[in-house]
């Protein structure tokens, strides 16, 4: 599915009418509202009360400010561990689903720089980014220019996505609802707007991770200023069901690594040791994985044609 065929899939984030496209800006047929479209990219954020409106700005403005090389290019030019970390992430995220991403539409919650929408291109899946950084929806455009793929970067909140009920496919998010001023929103919007399918990866609540945050290893708040949301398994569960979504797969399992990989990622990927720290970790997910600091569930709509 091309970008044109994805944009009729947006609506008004805040009444969910249909928009009119123009040069510049896309207009809701129905409030009238108008939004920007900046650099060729919709920014389609609802309108909001100050205090909300502060908080999610604030985001908006450290994601725009990310290094914006490291995050258009990553895993693409680091060690060989946190390429192997990534590419194991992503296939504990979709290998409960009982369909291929091939020739699905897929949507990318709290998307960042484009990583996540470049994997699930890769395996095929119409994808459009979103995030409520414009900087970050750069950079994924950027991104699919540099490294060969197709997708539509949108700017957009999480807690109001600009889309039409069951519209898309897949809805897949990646260490992103933890940012968010309310997860529980993000979640069901996500619920609302899958067709088909859900594929939530996120921070689990883990009292490892509780007991290394009180002991200053591990922090309850990140350098964009938002509180680590970790989810409890059964719960996500839970709420997941009782949106009409069977629950295909859920596990946690255990991984730690640094946003930008360190001295310990270049020296456990050399040849004689990469193999050693990935059965390691494997033996530690075999027998302990159930209590691990990682969370993936996927689920499927129960009454999807």
């Amino acid at each position: 599915m091309q970008a044109d065929a994805l944009l009729q899939l947006l609506v008004c984030p805040a009444c969910r009418s249909d928009l009119e496209w123009q040069d510049r800006a896309a207009r809701c047929t129905g409030c009238g509202a108008a939004y920007e479209i900046a650099d060729g990219i919709p920014v389609l954020r609802p309108p909001e009360n100050d205090g909300a409106a502060g908080q999610k700005d604030e985001q908006a403005a450290y994601f725009d400010e990310a290094d914006p090389e490291f995050e258009v290019s990553r895993p693409h030019g680091t060690p060989w561990l946190y390429r192997w970390l990534l590419a194991e992430k992503f296939r504990r995220s979709l290998a409960g689903l009982p369909v291929p991403a091939a020739g699905m539409t897929a949507a990318t919650i709290c998307g960042g720089s484009g990583m996540d929408a470049e994997f699930l291109a890769r395996a095929g899946a119409s994808v459009m980014s979103t995030d409520i950084s414009l900087g970050a929806a750069q950079r994924t455009r950027q991104r699919a220019e540099r490294y060969g793929f197709e997708v539509l970067p949108v700017v957009a909140d999480a807690e109001a996505l600009p889309l039409r009920d069951r519209s898309v496919d897949l809805l897949y998010v990646h260490d992103g609802l933890h940012h968010l001023d309310s997860p529980e929103a993000g979640l069901r919007e996500m619920l609302r707007t899958s067709r088909l399918a859900v594929s939530i990866n996120e921070p689990a609540r883990a009292r490892a991770t509780l007991l290394a945050a009180r002991v200053g290893l591990s922090e309850h708040y990140e350098e964009a200023g938002n509180f680590i949301a970790r989810m409890d398994p059964q719960t996500l569960a839970a709420d997941v069901s009782a949106a009409g979504f069977d629950v295909v797969r859920i596990e946690r399992y255990a991984m730690v690594y640094r946003h930008e990989p360190g001295r310990a990622a270049r020296a456990l990927s050399l040849p004689g040791v990469r193999s050693v720290t990935v059965a390691a970790l494997r033996a530690f997910n075999a027998v302990a994985g159930a209590v691990g600091n990682k969370l993936t569930l996927q689920a499927v709509r129960r009454d999807a044609a």
